[in-house]
């Protein structure tokens, strides 16, 4: 069954979260925030190592209070200049005494457009029906309102 199927029935979508923001900022500051390795790492609470490029992985330490033990891994897929950025990670991968590294990984999104009053930002993470299921509840719950978090960090750092 399709996901907007099971929508039309009444099941969420478990799989994908979707956060949508309009932003008061230029196209091409907003691509910078996201796809500068120093500004995303500013905005998203992480000190990241490495510069993003496609098909490189970069990692990052997590500096959210709370959270300063994680180090992130990013798989870049792709960069369309000013339009599209994707990369790969573990969700939700905190607990250092677990190897998340056989496990899947999400998809995460950003697409970029024009808007008559600045830039609009979709930002989707997909994949999470893969995940195991022990920690596939956890790890979407806790990356949904990561996102509701995150792009409020994205809208004052280009503001």
């Amino acid at each position: 069954m399709s996901i907007k199927a099971q929508e039309a029935q009444g099941r969420p979508n478990t799989d994908r979260i979707e956060k949508r923001l309009e932003l008061r900022a230029s196209r091409s500051r907003v691509w910078r925030a996201i796809t500068t390795a120093e500004e995303f790492g500013a905005w998203f609470r992480m000190n990241i190592n490495g510069e993003f490029a496609e098909g490189g992985t970069v990692r990052g330490r997590v500096t959210h209070p709370g959270y300063e033990h994680v180090t992130v891994e990013m798989l870049v897929e792709r960069i369309e200049p000013e339009r599209y950025f994707s990369y790969r990670w573990h969700p939700y991968a905190v607990d250092t005494q677990v190897d998340y590294s056989a496990e899947p990984t999400t998809l995460v999104e950003f697409i970029v457009e024009e808007t008559e009053g600045g830039t609009a930002v979709t930002i989707i993470e997909s994949g999470f029906d893969r995940i195991p299921l022990a920690r596939r509840d956890e790890a979407f719950r806790m990356n949904d309102s990561g996102w509701a978090g995150q792009i409020k960090n994205l809208e004052r750092y280009v503001s």
